[in-house]
């Protein structure tokens, strides 16, 4: 099985208290009750990392491609800054869904802003005052924008992009640690059309959420 780049470390560290806590169990019988209720904890810790942070290669889908696992929680527009007049796709991510966010067509990253912020559960209106990546892309439909958002587990959101980095579609992009949320900006064009609804299960890089029309 392959994980995510830079979570072995995460993996590793309670596989190795559980070996620990194990040899403990068996070396010091008086406290063995205590050592096995500490040695399955780490275990379990183990299992979780290692579902968190699983990276399954990805058949990477037509048209424009969901950048998150997870689940359609809203679609709206806005009149956003630096795109204009968007539709907003809103994915929340599931702790039992695999955490890499991947490049939802080909292009090139304009900027990549990391904003530091609270961690508040990601479904709350209160987390627009949450940590998050701003990722724009300059794209053949023109800008669109990938935010990635923190939530009360998720502790940590690692780029694997930098500004003016050549992207393609289905191309890693980063993690967040343990899930959150990810919103997809497009410019809200009539050569574009979304294909999902709320509710919607995706898996990045694979379900296509939007078709582009000549």
């Amino acid at each position: 099985m392959k994980f995510a780049k830079g979570t072995y470390s995460w993996i590793i560290s309670p596989f190795i208290l559980f070996i620990l806590f194990i040899f403990l169990l068996v070396f010091y019988p008086t406290y063995q009750n205590q050592f096995l209720i500490i040695s399955i904890m780490f275990l379990l810790i183990t299992v979780l990392f290692i579902i968190f942070f699983r990276d399954p290669e990805r058949k990477i889908g037509k048209d424009i491609v969901a950048p998150a696992d997870g689940y359609i929680r809203d679609i709206y527009e806005i009149d956003d800054v630096d795109i204009g007049k968007c539709i907003i796709l809103s994915i929340f991510m599931n702790i039992q869904n695999v955490h890499v966010n991947r490049m939802p067509i080909d292009g090139i990253i304009k900027e990549a802003i990391h904003l530091p912020g609270s961690h508040l559960p990601a479904f709350k209106k209160e987390s627009e005052k949450n940590e998050r990546f701003i990722i724009k892309i300059k794209t053949s439909i023109g800008m669109i924008k990938i935010t990635q958002i923190a939530g009360t587990l998720a502790r940590r959101i690692v780029p694997y992009i930098k500004k003016d980095d050549i992207i393609n579609k289905g191309e890693k992009i980063g993690i967040i640690r343990l899930g959150s949320r990810v919103d997809l900006y497009l410019p809200n064009s009539k050569n574009l059309k979304i294909k999902v609804k709320k509710g919607d299960k995706l898996k990045a890089g694979e379900s296509s959420v939007a078709k582009i029309y000549d």
